[in-house]
């Protein structure tokens, strides 16, 4: 009977890593792909004006009814977050008279494509005035598109969200737009209070008494988050007049 070969040491090694990492991955694609989902809500948005929303696959688009707009909004979705889950504020904003796109990230993490503005830009030469933001996550890659593309755009947004310390727009000659809240348990007001050194000097700033991380978007509650003291309904309430009234200023 012929023996067989033992594989020598460091093969075993390398094939018990690379199982390792193969599992690692799988794990990671698992956790990624199984996003916050939208509420009712959320989805009721997807369809009470289909004519102002169109799917490319990547992004949901939302218009104002019998009107050309000249500014338009870009959002990036929260980390894990199911892009659907913005649909009411996107369409609460485009009602005012905008252009708002979400767009939908790979593994539903904008880090995976933060560039992802260029693409919407480019689908829309018509808009004239461009403001890029997001929530959490989305924001804190919405400020990387920024640094990276410098007078790409004249607007960001930031929805309980701050830029990197490696990503410091402090000397940017874009407007910023900062809506935090003071029961956040994710973006807390330690965190942004500690980005302004990243920021313009003529930051616009929101604090929303009683909200919370989750009222930024229709996903339910959060891990890690604070319970709010106001409704989610109040909380956009406030996050679409604040959103509203800065994109106006691009004109």
């Amino acid at each position: 009977m012929v023996e067989k070969k033992r594989l020598p040491v460091w093969s075993r090694i390398l094939l018990g890593a690379t199982g390792l990492l193969v599992v690692l991955m799988l794990g990671f694609v698992a956790w990624s792909e199984t996003p916050a989902k939208p509420m009712p809500e959320a989805l009721a948005a997807l369809q009470t004006n289909p004519r102002g929303i169109v799917s490319n696959g990547g992004w949901l688009t939302f218009q104002p009814a019998g009107m050309q707009p000249t500014t338009g909004f870009i959002i990036y979705p929260g980390g894990r977050v199911d892009y659907r889950a913005y649909a009411p504020t996107a369409q609460a904003i485009a009602t005012k008279g905008f252009l708002v796109v979400i767009v939908r990230m790979p593994l539903n993490l904008a880090v995976f494509k933060p560039g992802a503005a260029v693409d919407v830009m480019a689908a829309f030469p018509q808009i004239l005035h461009w403001a890029v933001g997001g929530h959490s996550l989305g924001g804190s890659m919405a400020a990387n598109f920024v640094y990276t593309h410098p007078g790409a755009v004249e607007g960001l947004v930031l929805w309980a969200s701050y830029p990197a310390a490696s990503n410091s727009l402090s000397h940017s000659k874009v407007r910023v737009l900062s809506i935090s809240a003071t029961r956040d348990g994710l973006s807390t007001p330690v965190k942004i209070t500690a980005s302004v050194s990243l920021l313009p000097a003529d930051i616009v700033w929101l604090v929303i008494q009683g909200g919370d991380h989750a009222g930024f978007g229709w996903y339910g509650p959060q891990s890690g988050d604070n319970p709010a003291s106001i409704s989610r309904a109040d909380q956009q309430v406030q996050i679409v007049q604040a959103t509203v009234d800065f994109l106006n200023t691009l004109y």
